[in-house]
């Protein structure tokens, strides 16, 4: 039986608390329209297919801001409106779909080998692990950190707000310290709008690039498992602009 041939025209959509990123196939820029708390499934759809017209591409990589379990969406995101889990992308779009968590979308486009930890620092918190190529969204931000607030409570937008730049600056570099003694980590990958605001990185760390989300929304069509990395993408870097 022939394999199944992939598609060569993806369509990539990172949706985010504040805007819905997206990157046409064969273009450089990614475009954008804003989102927020009431933004549902549905109506980012419609946003999609009145700025794209469905010819000109072939499958769609969505990167969502929640927990996504074997390709499907499992809780409805804390930053946007509902309505979110169940609804069928496919049937909507009329085209494939894979769905993958956003800061995995992000990390699968910054992954250069070896243990990393992705943090995305963006309106709330991002995390995904990659071991040897075998890539685990997680859920650590809205975990509990410390005075009954969360890990995103203090690195998340509204920490930097509450915090001031400074202070908000001196907890990152904490929270990854931590976490990086937690997970054993080889390196940490800093993504998000608010990641370049630091005015320096902690040992091991370095800065990824808005852009590495399209990059990992392509690659996730590449494989025949999107959370399982072939060893020739192990060394992918995609350095910051």
């Amino acid at each position: 039986m022939a394999a199944k041939k992939k598609p060569r025209r993806i369509l990539v959509l990172d949706v985010g608390g504040s805007h819905v990123k997206f990157l046409l196939p064969g273009h450089r820029k990614e475009q954008r329209f804003v989102s927020g708390p009431r933004l549902t499934a549905a109506q980012m759809v419609k946003n999609v297919r009145k700025l794209v017209d469905r010819s000109e591409y072939d499958a769609i990589s969505i990167g969502y801001p929640g927990l996504v379990f074997g390709g499907r969406i499992a809780a409805e995101p804390w930053n946007l409106g509902r309505g979110w889990v169940g609804f069928d992308f496919e049937a909507a779009f009329g085209k494939p779909v894979r769905v993958i968590n956003d800061a995995a979308m992000q990390a699968v486009g910054s992954y250069t080998g070896g243990r990393m930890l992705f943090l995305g620092l963006g309106t709330g918190m991002g995390a995904t692990l990659i071991l040897d190529g075998i890539v685990e969204p997680m859920e650590l931000g809205h975990l509990p950190y410390k005075r009954d607030r969360t890990f995103e409570d203090y690195v998340g937008a509204h920490g930097l707000v509450r915090l001031g730049k400074k202070k908000w600056r001196k907890v990152v570099a904490e929270v990854i310290e931590h976490l990086c003694r937690a997970l054993e980590v080889d390196y940490v990958v800093l993504g998000g709008g608010n990641a370049r605001k630091l005015k320096e990185l902690p040992p091991r760390t370095r800065l990824g690039d808005n852009s590495n989300a399209m990059a990992g929304g392509r690659i996730i069509w590449e494989m025949d498992n999107p959370l399982h990395l072939d060893p020739k993408y192990r060394a992918r870097p995609h350095a910051p602009k």
